[in-house]
């Protein structure tokens, strides 16, 4: 079962771990815990300066995977310029699902947020908890756009803004 998981993702490579965003894979090594001899991949989220260990047999389990296509990405796009759909429900519980979506690591969903709570100049302003879930949605979209773009986080979030200002024209 190791092995597979070992050609699946490798040194280097950028992936998505559901409650971080995107990181790289930076090597893998052999650690002993509790006894137990394990395999791990060595993550680094640079953004974030953290460095993640992942069991390589827990990896997919746990819901790491590699960067989206650039189908994901222009599916992710055609969601930020639909209407953004507000539920009824309390806040509360709407922050629960927002907060749910963004963990996810689902690119769709996480633009699905980033849709949702977008205000433009005109409407009426965030509360803090509004604005922390916009800030958090946005920047895992950006990262991996820019990731799965080569990488410039400028570009990408210039994209981005500009895909939600056309929405809101």
């Amino acid at each position: 079962m190791t092995k597979a998981k070992k050609s699946e993702f490798r040194p280097n490579d950028y992936v998505v771990y559901p409650a971080h965003g995107v990181g790289q894979i930076m090597s893998i090594e052999e650690q002993e815990i509790a006894g137990i001899e394990l395999e791990l991949f060595v993550i680094s989220f640079e953004k974030d300066k953290m460095t993640l260990r992942v069991p390589t047999h827990k990896a997919t389990e746990i819901g790491m995977r590699s960067l989206s296509s650039p189908d994901v990405v222009d599916a992710a796009f055609k969601t930020l310029k639909g209407k953004a759909k507000v539920k009824r429900a309390m806040w509360s519980r709407r922050a629960q699902e927002y907060e749910q979506k963004i963990n996810s690591g689902d690119l769709i969903a996480i633009a699905e947020v980033v849709r949702d709570l977008h205000r433009a100049d005109d409407q009426r302003e965030q509360s803090y908890s509004e604005r922390q879930l916009y800030e958090a949605a946005l920047e895992r979209l950006t990262r991996e756009v820019a990731a799965v773009a080569g990488g410039d986080e400028v570009a990408a979030a210039k994209q981005v803004g500009d895909v939600l200002s056309l929405r809101a024209a």
